[in-house]
């Protein structure tokens, strides 16, 4: 297919925009398995370090209203973005050019390259589904693992069935983006992480590279809201292992995404690899670092985000031990009532989905992008 460019929309803002809250209070119906991933563990790990009470104010009073929260939340999202560094506040128009395009069973998919921050092009595959609709359609901000394959795998060019999971959202009904994470920014698209953190250095000496992630998650989100056939109030996002890292923080800093979730990403900051440098650094294990992820989930509230935890076999990183950290953020989602909408489905399979897993997936983003 001959390459073409289309002019999009533009995009202007910032990542620390707060962008309109969501309420569900009239959601008409709930996934039917949501308390099966709200019951607590028998035995609950402890956390590596105390987690400090979200609702608690600067004087260490109790916070009991939704209007106390909002400003602490504030707060505490303004102490995150200090610590991950500055990224541009001003972000390119979405500009995508089609470089292929082909048509699997259910879905027009088309490599697309736009721009990142300026100058700084990537790719990302544009799935659409060929059924038709009656409206605009949900979408999907789809976030790739560590593999070779990365964008191919995960909008099903290549790879495992298992994490295609773009392909099967798109055949779920949702219009679906699979950006390919700055890792593997090389032209010949393979990981080379020294050289790509020192690059990413040169350019944000200040900034973390989970940053950099967020940062490409939201310009993703950009793509999404960008077409004219997607709702921009029903975007989601997915991700497994390192893509889970993304769309947990997608969702906590970038409040257009409706619900997420997060498969094998380790909550905790020693479940797996955080302190690496294209992550957030060695500065979170020092023993006076006051932030932790519980904080993000509480962010998120009241958008669902659902954590799948595989507890066993290789790579592992959540499960059991990822429990604390739900249940600290817990208080903050039942200010907007009930049913709180987080979970943890610790499915005991390892750093996986496996395809009973998979389903529910597919179900929490269909119901609550619904």
């Amino acid at each position: 297919m001959q390459r073409r460019e289309f002019l999009a929309w533009s995009a202007g803002a910032c990542t620390t925009t707060l962008w309109p809250r969501f309420s569900f209070a009239e959601t008409p119906r709930d996934v039917s398995w949501l308390a099966d991933v709200q019951r607590p563990p028998q035995n609950i790990p402890t956390p590596e370090k105390p987690l400090a009470p979200v609702l608690i104010n600067d004087q260490q009073q109790p916070i009991t209203t939704r209007e106390q929260w909002e400003q602490a939340r504030k707060k505490i999202r303004e102490a995150w973005l200090k610590f991950l560094g500055p990224m541009p506040t001003e972000r390119p128009p979405v500009k995508l050019e089609v470089l292929k395009e082909d048509r699997p069973d259910g879905c027009v998919r088309q490599l697309v390259r736009y721009l990142a921050e300026a100058d700084e092009p990537v790719e990302g595959y544009l799935l659409r589904p060929t059924s038709k609709a009656t409206g605009k359609r949900s979408g999907i901000v789809a976030l790739h693992q560590t593999s070779k394959k990365n964008i191919e795998e995960i909008s099903g060019v290549d790879g495992l069935e298992e994490h295609q999971i773009g392909l099967q959202l798109c055949r779920d009904g949702h219009v679906v983006f699979c950006p390919r994470c700055y890792l593997w920014e090389t032209p010949q698209h393979t990981i080379d992480v020294k050289s790509t953190v020192a690059r990413f250095k040169q350019r944000h000496p200040e900034t973390l590279g989970m940053h950099k992630m967020l940062f490409d998650a939201q310009r993703a989100v950009d793509v999404l809201v960008s077409l004219p056939d997607v709702d921009p109030q029903r975007i989601g996002a997915v991700g497994h292992s390192l893509g889970s890292k993304e769309a947990f923080y997608v969702a906590a800093f970038d409040e257009r995404i409706r619900t997420a979730v997060a498969s094998e990403g380790g909550i905790g900051f020693a479940s797996t690899n955080w302190k690496d440098p294209w992550y957030l650094g060695a500065g979170i294990t020092a023993p006076d670092f006051a932030l932790n992820h519980h904080q993000l989930l509480a962010l998120i509230a009241p958008r669902p985000f659902l954590i799948l935890g595989g507890e066993a076999g290789s790579g592992a990183a959540d499960g059991d031990r990822s429990w604390p950290y739900v249940a600290a953020a817990l208080p903050a989602y039942r200010l907007y009532g009930e049913p709180a909408r987080l979970g943890l489905l610790n499915h005991h399979q390892g750093h996986s989905i496996p395809p009973d897993v998979k389903t529910k997936l597919l179900e929490w983003l269909r119901v609550y992008t619904a």
